[in-house]
């Protein structure tokens, strides 16, 4: 990495030396205090065995990564993910340019800083709630710093939010430049070789990975000084690494840094002096320092080596200039060829931490997100070809991980300003936890009219459940069409679509788009069959909220035609003759007409299942692990079967409850609690999620202030 792109903090009283924290985790803008409460849980970081000399700064725990144990973890609750990763597939892609199966995005990303961020999200919306994930095949936990620690786990919200839509996420090993306070000694211990000739620290790494539930480990060392034994040191401790990482199923990327004879000399290039680390680990990330010339000298030597060229990630810094980044595109993605290698995307975050802090609400976030992912057109299928920012939806084919039943989304991002409950707020309270998010329509927005283009966005001033939902806004002179989701869901006579929406301004007729086959070509739109959701076989009013069942009894991906009769559907597809048939819902999205404009329209929740929803079993032995005044710590066992998370409600005296939190772990942190008026002991409540959002019976416990 181009140290005069790096910005020096200087430590906290106490610290040894300068933090390195343009390229760290500690530099985030409007990140929270390291201090906070003394039970609250935060990720995990490390050094690999010697700490630092001195005393650390307020809020930073010095750790040797030598020296842990799970089973001497007490936050190891709070930091575990829960979900599985999922597998995804890639669907025709959304326009001409885009390709599957070629160049591929690894994103290096900063949540928050290394010392104090919180387990499981934090009472503010101002986060980086990424919902891009179509677009990433690994994540890389970025930070790190010499004052508070080298070694970072992720977090389960992150993991879990990330897993969710089939992204791996990696853990990183960083190793600073000296000149930003990194010790030689700290490359020593992590390369460090027991009696037997082993590397502890590289068992140590996976066992985290493990413990923690995620997926491997992003390695970078850039502490200057070595010799060439240091640097066989290093290629005998990355092998090892993963080879254990690959029996547990865990990855290891190795970051252009060290060479061979343990210098530190950043290539720009897949070449001789650094081809041992590549062939040691499972992918690179290719210093910023390359060239045309040296990224297609480095994709042939990988092929030369049995290897893809697509495990070299070219780094893109975005750091600074987001989507004003000058780079040669060409290079890596030409337009007219196949792709050259990979694409790592540094510090995407850019898209949060360049708002100013007074314009840094959950909606401006999203729309510049939006704006860095898809490109200037804000809809895939159409790329703006005079835009220099090459988005990644210009190149790279989104994927989708709904591949099965039931299936359902609230459109929840992960954040929010408040919490809602079937359109009820629950909380005013500011929040985020990726973790609860949902999985992302991965095509935002491809929106399909012959008239004037509505603006189509998440909205955070109200939602259905969670924090958000999708608002679409204009005159609607058109039939418009949104598509949703890319999918690969079985169909049977028994399938239904649920649909929650609103309408909060005009009038609008709505329908279902469900597709049974796959878009034709790349760019073509999905065959859509509409199914109009007014004539509904149920339709149920709550709070505002309109819920539409729509049965899709009858489709099949296989046979086109019409019932004896008046057909149900139209264009773009039919139902078939009746037969209890079987098939594939291969999309699915809504289609709009406008009554009376301009339309302001909602969707607040999507389901699909084929089958009554299944209420899941009640968590059990609800308990107060730890209390210190106001701050308590909560566990409890999880109920048998699959469930989207939990969530906490305090019953407060006149029987309301008020939501605390939600999380997939089977712990929980609240803090600041205060006894009510009159109050001796206070009752909280845990219920199970299921993916249909029916809640459990609750757990309950009560504490004695």
């Amino acid at each position: 990495m181009n140290p005069t792109r790096r910005t020096v903090l200087l430590a906290g009283a106490g610290t040894a030396a300068a933090l390195w924290s343009a390229r760290s985790a500690s530099a985030v803008p409007g990140s929270p205090a390291s201090s906070g409460a003394p039970l609250q849980p935060y990720a995990s970081y490390w050094f690999p065995d010697s700490l630092p000399s001195g005393t650390p700064g307020d809020g930073i725990t010095w750790r040797s990564l030598k020296q842990w144990r799970a089973a001497d973890d007490p936050d190891l609750p709070f930091n575990t993910a829960s979900v599985p990763l999922a597998d995804r597939f890639a669907p025709t892609p959304a326009n001409t340019t885009a390709r599957a199966g070629q160049a591929r995005i690894q994103a290096l990303v900063s949540f928050g800083p290394t010392a104090g961020n919180p387990s499981q999200g934090s009472a503010t919306a101002d986060h980086y709630a990424l919902t891009h994930w179509a677009y990433v095949d690994e994540l890389v936990f970025w930070g790190g710093s010499s004052g508070e620690g080298l070694i970072l786990a992720p977090n389960a919200p992150v993991v879990d939010a990330a897993h969710r839509h089939g992204v791996p996420v990696l853990g990183n090993v960083f190793l600073p430049p000296a000149a930003y306070g990194g010790q030689l000694r700290w490359t020593r211990d992590l390369v460090q070789k027991d009696a037997a000739g082993r590397h502890p620290l590289a068992g140590r790494l996976v066992a985290v990975a493990e413990a923690y539930g995620f997926d491997g480990w992003f390695v970078n060392a850039e502490t200057g000084g070595g010799d060439a034994a240091l640097g066989a040191d290093m290629r005998s401790f990355l092998r090892e690494l993963k080879s254990l990482a690959s029996a547990k199923g865990q990855r290891v990327t190795w970051y252009d840094s060290m060479t061979v004879d343990g210098a530190v000399s950043w290539q720009g290039a897949l070449n001789d002096r650094n081809q041992a680390f590549f062939e040691a680990a499972d992918a690179m990330f290719v210093d910023f320092r390359w060239t045309a010339d040296r990224l297609a000298s480095s994709g042939e030597r990988a092929e030369g080596l049995g290897r893809g060229r697509y495990e070299l990630w070219a780094g893109v810094d975005v750091e600074a200039n987001g989507w004003n980044t000058s780079e040669n595109w060409d290079a890596i993605v030409p337009r007219d060829g196949a792709h050259t290698t990979s694409i790592g995307l540094y510090r995407p975050e850019w898209t949060r931490n360049h708002l100013p802090e007074d314009r840094r609400t959950p909606g401006d976030f999203h729309a510049a997100d939006d704006r860095f992912w898809t490109g200037a057109s804000l809809d895939p299928s159409r790329p703006d070809g005079g835009d220099s920012w090459r988005a990644p939806a210009v190149s790279v084919a989104d994927r989708s991980t709904v591949t099965s039943l039931p299936f359902a989304s609230s459109f929840n991002t992960g954040h929010g300003l408040r919490w809602y409950e079937e359109g009820v707020v629950t909380s005013d309270a500011a929040w985020n936890h990726l973790g609860l998010q949902d999985r992302m329509p991965a095509r935002r927005w491809v929106v399909r009219t012959e008239g004037t283009r509505p603006t189509v966005g998440f909205d955070f001033a109200d939602a259905w459940r969670g924090g958000s939902s999708v608002l679409v806004d204009g005159e609607l002179d058109a039939p418009t069409v949104l598509d949703l989701y890319a999918t690969r869901c079985p169909m049977g006579v028994n399938t239904v679509v649920e649909l929650t929406h609103r309408t909060d301004a005009g009038a609008v007729t709505v329908e279902l788009a469900v597709a049974t086959e796959e878009a034709g070509e790349p760019g073509a739109a999905p065959p859509y069959l509409w199914l109009p959701v007014t004539a509904a076989r149920t339709v149920k009013s709550v709070n505002g909220w309109q819920t539409a069942t729509v049965p899709l009894t009858g489709l099949t991906g296989t046979r086109t035609g019409t019932r004896d009769g008046t057909p149900t559907g139209t264009r773009h597809g039919r139902r078939n003759d009746g037969r209890n048939r079987t098939g594939t819902l291969h999309a699915i999205g809504v289609r709009l007409t406008a009554a009376q404009g301009p339309v302001r329209w909602r969707l607040g929740g999507l389901a699909v299942r084929d089958r009554a929803p299944q209420t899941p079993g009640a968590p059990t032995a609800l308990r107060v692990t730890a209390a210190s005044g106001g701050d308590l710590r909560f566990a409890w066992n999880r109920s048998p079967g699959d469930l989207r998370h939990h969530i906490l409600h305090r019953v407060l005296p006149d029987g309301t409850r008020r939501f605390l939190g939600g999380t997939c772990q089977r712990a929980w942190f609240a803090g600041g609690l205060r006894p009510e008026p009159g109050e001796r002991a206070a009752r909280f409540e845990v219920r199970a999620v299921g993916e249909l959002y029916t809640t459990s019976a609750p757990a309950t416990v009560t504490h004695s202030w």
